[in-house]
């Protein structure tokens, strides 16, 4: 190169003096045109194959670009500049043609450019039709070009000033046109191109603009700024969100990650299998051990393979950060070796000035550039924890609807929820720091190795201070991992137990069994909290260890450096470049906790993603699904033996079943006797032992607890199908709902609240039967849908919908039924015992042989035909086929008592002006958290803790001050005879200030942790008190999923993420505070800087809190649903399945996921978007640091340069994480303004009232007085209940009667006082119940509702959570109620576990339980709501038998369905229209021929 210069005429390539050791700075012409011209054509022929091949295997993107103005004019930009390149070699060749030989490298430089240009146009096409709108390459090449163009600029300027324009004009004129063309290509390369032709006319709402971003947009997060503007003049709402990147969409992720998982689980499986074959042929009795040892392994490895294919799914994309982070790393070790460079400048009192202003513009731009990537890192990261959250939620949810009825008893809604909520959290907060792992530790060595350059043999020292804190800090992380899992476990129980109250609200309520179920909570919070607690400590001593990592190296390191030698000197080049570096190292040090603790944490919530994700699931092998045919037989089973689970006994033996098509099937026995079993194992939910079980043609299911959505009456029904109007109404009226809709504020578009709150038990089962009819499927599987309806309701829909004449009599129909009159009109009856079909034939054949079932008939055939009215009654009634109003006398069961009458949702129609909404949505609260709620959440920690907290950090940073000041005040000490005296004395006053720091950190962390904990308690104590105390009303608006994201998520928040960010927050702002103090000190004329900063940091601030806790608060709004929908999704799964609708739920998960992410997405971009912000102003404040100092150098020392500008080095990190403190804290206060919100909803009257004089026995006698008693759902409401008189004697039997919406719910609802008296009162034993506690008067009071719930726990718990009865107390209530038998059967009798919702017991058992624990009970007044609904007749018989005799001496009052129950009562009161019509007794009323007279006709029983 030197040869070719010379031979051009030109200098050396290389001038030391010309460049360096000068004050006027230049570059040789050599360099000029050689380098200059030639560095940027090399990087763009070096890159541009590499990137051609990126462009080529690069899934494609949605097709060419337009030829839009932007690509044309940069096109004609680059063939321009092209051009100019050919008039330069031509303008040469012609200028110095006799002299060319001299002028080679002049004649190469515009040849080369030129080529490169005209590759840079083609470059531009191929990015057009690989429809790329944005060039990172081009962007480089064309920033190149124009920054190795300054220099030769710099000189033309020069020239003119010095020999003027006209010494070569057209040189001039050419150079400057290029250079202005180069200009105007950077700037054109700085936006994005239009989108690509077909993405034109593909509409989305809203998009996203980080899509339309140029490459520069991205860097910056120019593209976000809209969005914080929005947020900062009004607050932002759910409509301002921007939808979904393609990629980051639910059908794209999980469609890429649902192969991947496919493949893993087959491999596995076929692994398992093998391993399984191979161990059953060498050895047939393996132990227990082994197997359990190789079932944990197993789990392992899911949890392993979900790794793997999340990594295979999202490693890309995480890469592509990882190099950011590389070259952040890259920038940040730069920065000291700059520093030792402007130390040294620094004391050279000789060196030129502009090399100072060189090195302070070197510090600012590596600081910028470091800002940069290293957000550019975070974005990515976080934009892979979001995806990762979308596909485990997706994976997860996927499994709820597969998982076999074995792993469903183990998984439970609130641990699914734990899974998608808190276990997902943990693994996005694994994401950030998984870098960490592995790049720390180079961090730590290179650290190390610029140590050892700057001081030698003493950065060994240094090492041996790290080494002795790692094993410390591993040990711990060990620990913590264990209490994690421990806390996990105690919040899964939580959860569930939560989850159950919040499903089970209203029979608490009815039982007044809060108090019990509050306690159980608390118990579980405790050992939480208790396990929370010692993490936090452990977690503190990890913090103070790593945080005073960086003194105890720069301690050794010092110390072993003068004490080694006394001619080594520390001067403030190698003490302050050292701190620098120890700076560095203090990042990993002190992260390196976080990470080992997050890593740790993330393992465990990975194995137990992996352990619920490799449940057994259900056998698609269980039925054979061959298509429909008309001759054959549509329902087979053979030889079937099947269980609940792969252990123990078969529940169902021996079934032959052969079901031809059209026949209609009915299954009788008695309860527990296996009916409901047998449709589950048709439907393939049950495990097959043996045999074959074949189904031809689609299935309907009707479930015997109707599974109804939380949506609307008509989405119920047609459930996901096309509406088809005329037989949409076919099928209403059929199933006898169009009454119904008359009733409903909104006809069939009214909202049905979670598990059907606001419909009767009848009209659940009814829209339930409606959803199946409608299907239109080819075989019907009804789980005794009749047994929750009215007598002649029944009777209808029989003749209407599954009779021999209804709509469904010519489809297979399986029936399960209570109801002895329809099976005379069956083609075929299954009578089931004990698991096996005792008798099968049609009923004349069955009849005829005088077994069992005959017996039975025989027996109960009296009952059954006043049940129901015979043919020729029928002539004399209204038609069966069209029900009108009045031909209803079912009544609102349990679930409505908690509702309201059907008038006063007909009254509500005129108030209501959202007609038919019923649930309100999780709202958000718009503005800045108020300062209310940091009072709330700091009044909870107490101000003994808050002061000593303050004071600790300000000792502890006081400290950190005072031994920063001490190492400068080291520095400047000038040495004598070429050493330093008095190393012990610097030394012990350096190390007392450290441990003082050191132990003062450990004291701040550990009482913020300590206050956390404190406040997260009370505040769990306070939620759990207002939840439990808030009327019925509340959870009937309120859907589950609110509730249960308020108790996982919110409380998580608070109990970790409050404290932590706390801890970092005010750790970081008294660091600011010192650094500024070091900088006024220092250099004063920086206020001048730091004022205007401070003002324009506060300024973005503002702007960006408006924004980030809208969205925060718009994020856990639209959690809610997504948990709401696990919730539903898991209790109707066999329903789903049944109807095989499981693609069209995962799309709504899909909806519902999206939806969360749209408002997860601009929220942590908006965190990146302030700190790039606010970083570039501390990089600002480095400048005016160290320009500062390069002005004032005459006056200033080394020592308090170093210190400042090491100091304000130190502001960029700590203001990023002032930002992600300040912002994570007020994020997650919002946990507290969420969980405290409910503080101010209306309550109950009191539980207990402390001045109450009951007596201890009250009720004594069980009399009960309405005085003109009156009642309203709502004020402005029409009367519910108006002037209601009436005394009931003690012992009566007093029956309640009446049509839809008569009153006769109310009546219950007012003596629970489940709502409150509008006017008069009631009086119960000469006490006026509104004047005593709600538990002192629902305690002494009893109800059996028709719909039975059971909670997970022990049989004993469920019976008697109080646990105030004794064991013999409750083996004799079992035995009243029919189930001593069955209980003792059980292994574990009364510890017996019951699942969620008792599903392990049929729906009769659990109905007789709820007879077992009144019957417990044993009060005065009794409460039934058609309490045998769901069992056989002779359980029935048995039950009302129990409870005459039982409750021969007690009061009881009857909403009566089925009016022959009550025909022996003492009385009978006949509601209407709120208002009291009859009352008489039953001889007395028919005899006078009114209202009960003509209902009794309608029954069939006159």
């Amino acid at each position: 190169m030197e040869d070719l210069c010379s031979l051009s005429g030109l200098d050396p390539l290389w001038d030391w003096n010309l460049t360096w050791y000068t004050s006027r700075p230049d570059l040789t012409q050599c360099f000029q045109h050689t380098v200059l011209v030639w560095f940027p054509c090399l990087y763009l022929w070096t890159c541009s194959p590499l990137y051609l091949i990126y462009l080529q295997l690069r899934p494609h993107r949605g097709g060419r670009l337009p030829l839009s103005k932007l690509c044309c004019s940069k096109t004609l930009l680059g063939l321009s500049l092209a051009s100019f390149g050919l008039l330069e070699i031509f303008y040469i060749l012609v200028r110095k043609n006799e002299e060319i030989q001299n002028h080679v490298l002049i004649l190469i430089g515009p040849l080369v450019r030129s080529l490169t240009l005209i590759l840079a146009v083609v470059l531009i096409q191929v990015e057009r039709m690989k429809g790329t709108r944005s060039s990172v390459l081009l962007f480089f090449f064309w920033s190149l070009l124009v920054l190795c163009s300054l220099v030769p600029l710099k000189a033309d300027i020069e020239q003119i000033i010095d020999q003027g324009f006209s010494s070569d004009p057209i040189r001039f004129m050419a150079f400057f046109i290029c250079f202005s063309l180069q200009l105007a290509e950077l700037v054109l390369s700085c936006f994005s191109d239009c989108r690509p032709l077909f993405q034109k006319h593909t509409h989305v709402q809203n998009p996203c603009p980080e899509e339309d971003a140029s490459f520069l947009s991205r860097f910056f997060f120019f593209w976000f700024s809209s969005l914080v503007v929005r947020g900062y003049r009004c607050p932002l709402l759910a409509a301002d969100l921007w939808s979904l990147r393609e990629q980051d969409s639910s059908d794209r992720i999980m469609a890429d990650l649902g192969e991947l998982w496919t493949q893993n689980c087959k491999q596995q499986q076929e692994g398992s299998s093998g391993s399984v074959l191979s161990q059953s042929c060498c050895e047939p009795s393996s132990s227990e051990k082994t197997q359990l040892l190789r079932k944990n392994r197993k789990r392992r490895g899911h949890g392993l393979f979900l790794l793997c294919a999340l990594g295979r799914s999202f490693g890309l994309y995480f890469l592509c950060g990882t190099v950011c982070l590389l070259l952040h790393d890259a920038f940040m070790f730069t920065v000291p070796q700059v520093l030792s460079l402007l130390l040294g400048y620094m004391r050279d009192r000789d060196a030129e000035v502009w090399k100072g202003f060189l090195f302070a513009a070197l510090l600012f731009l590596l600081s910028c550039l470091q800002s940069l990537l290293h957000h550019q890192y975070m974005f990515h990261c976080f934009t892979v924890g979001m995806r990762l959250k979308t596909a485990v939620m997706g994976l997860v949810y996927r499994k709820c609807l597969l998982i076999n009825s074995a792993a469903r008893c183990g998984g439970t809604v609130g641990e699914i929820i734990n899974l998608v909520s808190v276990d997902t959290q943990k693994l996005m907060d694994f994401i950030v720091y998984c870098n960490s792992i592995w790049i720390m530790p180079i961090e730590i060595a290179l650290c190390f190795y610029f140590l050892w350059q700057l001081l030698g043999p003493s950065a060994l020292a240094g090492i041996v201070a790290v080494v002795l804190i790692f094993p410390l800090n591993g040990f711990i992380a060990k620990i913590r991992s264990r209490l994690q899992e421990v806390q996990m476990k105690f919040m899964d129980s939580r959860l569930k137990l939560m989850s159950e109250i919040l499903g089970g609200v209203k029979i608490l309520k009815f039982y007044a069994w809060e108090e019990a179920f509050l306690r159980r909570v608390s118990v579980l919070r405790d050992g939480e909290l208790k396990a929370l607690k010692k993490s936090q400590i452990l977690y503190s001593v990890s913090l103070a260890s790593f945080n005073s990592s960086s003194f105890l190296v720069a301690l050794s390191v010092f110390g072993l450096y003068v004490l080694m030698d006394e001619d080594n000197v520390l001067d403030a080049q190698k003490i302050f470049v050292s701190v620098a570096l120890i700076n560095i190292l203090k990042t990993p040090l002190s992260q390196l906790p976080f990470a080992m603790s997050t890593t740790m944490q993330a393992i465990v919530s990975l194995r137990r993603l992996g352990n619920f994700l490799c449940e057994e699931e259900l056998k698609l092998d269980n039925v054979e699904r061959p298509p429909l045919s008309t001759d054959g037989d549509s329902v087979v089973v053979e030889d079937g033996f099947f269980s609940w689970t792969n252990q123990g006994p078969p529940c169902l033996r021996r079934i032959n079943v052969n079901v031809k098509t059209g026949l209609l099937v009915a299954v009788v026995g008695h309860v527990g006797s296996g009916k409901s079993s047998l449709l589950s194992a048709v439907l393939g939910e049950m495990e097959k032992r043996s045999g074959i079980v074949s189904v031809q043609g689609s299935v309907a299911y009707v479930p015997q607890q109707a599974w109804i959505q939380n949506t609307s009456l008509r989405e119920n029904i047609l459930f996901g199908g096309e509406r088809k109007e005329s037989w949409y109404y076919q099928v209403l009226e059929a199933c006898a709902l169009l009454p119904d809709l008359d009733l409903l504020s909104a006809g069939d578009n009214t909202e049905i609240g979670e598990k059907g709150l606001n419909l009767s038990g009848g009209q659940k089962q009814r829209v339930s039967l409606a959803r199946a009819v409608y299907r239109k499927s080819d075989v019907y599987l009804l789980d005794d849908p009749l047994s929750a309806v009215d007598a002649h309701v029944g009777h209808h829909i029989f003749d209407r919908v599954i009779g021999p004449r209804g709509l469904l009599k010519d489809k297979t129909r399986v029936l399960v039924t209570h109801g002895l009159s329809f099976l005379s009109k069956v083609d075929l009856v299954l009578v089931m015992d004990q698991g096996q079909i005792s008798e099968m034939g049609s009923y004349m054949e069955l009849m005829e042989r005088k077994g069992a079932f005959a017996k039975l008939i025989h027996t109960f055939s009296g009952n059954q035909r006043r049940e129901f009215p015979t043919p020729k009654d029928r002539g004399s009634r209204k038609s069966m086929s069209r029900l009108s109003m009045t031909d209803f006398s079912i009544d609102l069961s349990q679930e409505q008592l908690i509702s309201c009458d059907m008038n006063s949702v007909q009254m509500m129609e005129d108030v209501d002006l959202d007609a038919g909404k019923l649930t309100e949505a999780d709202k958000a609260r718009t503005g800045r958290v108020r300062l209310q709620v940091y009072q709330e959440y700091f009044k909870t920690i107490g101000l003994t803790f808050i002061m000593t907290i303050i004071f600790l950090c300000a000792f502890q940073q006081a400290a950190s001050l005072a031994y920063s000041y001490w190492l400068s005040l080291w520095a400047d000490e000038p040495p004598v005879n070429g050493t330093q005296s008095h190393h012990e004395l610097r030394l012990s006053v350096f190390a007392a200030l450290g441990f003082t720091q050191g132990m003062a950190m450990f004291g701040t962390t550990l009482a913020i942790a300590l206050a956390g904990i404190v406040a997260s308690c009370h505040l769990h104590a306070d939620l759990l008190h207002s939840v439990l105390h808030s009327p019925v009303s509340f959870f009937e608006v309120t859907p589950s999923g609110n509730l249960l994201n308020r108790f996982s998520k919110e409380i998580d928040a608070i109990d970790c993420m409050i404290p932590d960010g706390l801890k970092m927050m005010l750790g970081y702002l008294f660091k600011l505070l010192e650094v500024c103090i070091i900088l006024l000190l220092a250099t004063p004329f920086t206020g001048l800087v730091l004022l205007p900063l401070t003002f324009v940091y506060i300024f973005i601030q503002s702007f960006y809190v408006a924004s980030s806790c809208q969205l925060r608060r718009l994020e856990a709004v639209s959690r809610s649903p997504i948990y709401s929908h696990f919730n539903e999704t898991v209790q109707g799964a066999v329903v789903i399945r049944a109807f095989g609708e499981q693609q069209r739920f995962i799309l709504q998960a899909n909806v519902h996921v999206d939806h969360n992410q749209e408002a997860y997405f601009p929220r942590f971009v908006a965190t990146r978007w302030l700190a790039v912000n606010l970083e570039f102003l501390g990089n600002v404040l480095v400048l005016a640091a160290a320009i500062l100092s390069v002005r004032g150098r005459d006056e200033l020392s080394p020592g308090i340069v170093g210190l400042a500008v090491s100091h304000s080095l130190q502001v960029t990190g700590i203001l990023s994480w002032i930002v992600r403190s300040w912002t994570d804290v007020e994020n997650n206060i919002v946990s507290v303004e969420r969980v405290k919100e409910y503080d101010t909803m209306p309550k109950e009257a009191p539980w207990t009232l402390e001045d109450s004089f009951l007596p201890t026995a009250w009720p004594t006698t069980g009399n009960i007085v309405f005085e003109d008693y009156g009642l309203q759902y709502r004020k402005g409401l029409d009367w519910a209940l108006d002037g209601i008189s009436i005394s009931i004697q003690d012992k009566e039997k007093i029956g309640i009667v009446g049509r839809t919406g008569a009153g006769k719910s109310s009546l219950a609802l007012g003596i629970f006082r489940i709502l409150e008296a509008a006017n008069g009162r009631i009086i119960i034993d000469g006490i006026d119940i509104s004047q005593i506690g709600l538990h002192d008067l629902r305690s002494r009071i009893t109800i059996i509702p028709q719909d039975p719930v059971l909670f997970s726990g022990s049989l004993r718990m469920n019976l008697d959570p109080f646990d105030s009865c004794l064991d013999e107390d409750l083996w004799k209530a079992l035995e009243l109620a029919h189930l001593s038998s069955f209980v003792s059967t059980l292994p574990q009798k009364l510890n017996h576990q019951c699942c969620e919702g008792g599903e392990n017991f049929s729906l009769g058992q659990r109905q007789l339980l709820c007879l077992a624990r009144a019957l417990l009970r044993k009060t005065r007044i009794l409460v039934l709501d058609e309490a045998t609904a769901a069992v056989d007749l002779k359980t029935d018989q048995l039950i009302q038998s129990t409870i005459r005799m039982q409750f021969d001496d007690c009061t009881i009052l009857t909403i009566a369905h089925r009016l022959n129950t009550i025909m022996d009562y003492s009385r009978v009161i006949v509601m209407d229209q709120g208002s009291i019509a009859e009352i008489d007794s039953p001889s007395q009323l028919l005899h006078l021929r009114g209202h009960f007279y003509q209902m009794c006709v309608e029954a069939g029983l006159v």
